[in-house]
């Protein structure tokens, strides 16, 4: 999965926790242009990490949901870890959305634990 597949299905995971998604929201929310969203939400489909109905709404599927939730733990977990460190909000979920697409498992596992054993963090 490419980076940008993962900020998609992120994008998807969010908002489905407030509402009912379609492509469009999509589009307000990630600032892309319809196009590129249809586009992306075919290669989703096709994947099959999607399912979009007969109206236009966008599920995720199992495997979907495990790289959206995964992508979004990350970027949760580095976000608060580099806030903790004293950088500002914006620059720290800015940092964390570009990191939390190549940071290895092992990396990643290190820190939670890292952070877990200092829980000022």
């Amino acid at each position: 999965m490419q980076e940008s597949g993962e900020m998609y299905l992120e994008t998807i995971l969010i908002l489905s926790q407030k509402k009912d998604v379609r492509s469009i929201d999509v589009c307000e929310y990630m600032g892309y242009s319809k196009p590129s969203v249809s586009r992306a939400v075919g290669i989703l489909k096709n994947g099959g990490y999607i399912l979009v109905d007969r109206d236009g709404y966008i599920t995720l599927t199992e495997e979907g949901k495990y790289v959206a939730e995964r992508t979004y733990e990350r970027h949760r977990v580095l976000t608060a870890f580099f806030e903790s460190i004293g950088v500002s909000g914006d620059t720290a979920s800015e940092d964390a959305c570009k990191i939390e697409h190549v940071i290895s498992d092992e990396t990643f596992s290190a820190l939670k634990k890292y952070i877990a054993e200092n829980s000022d963090i």
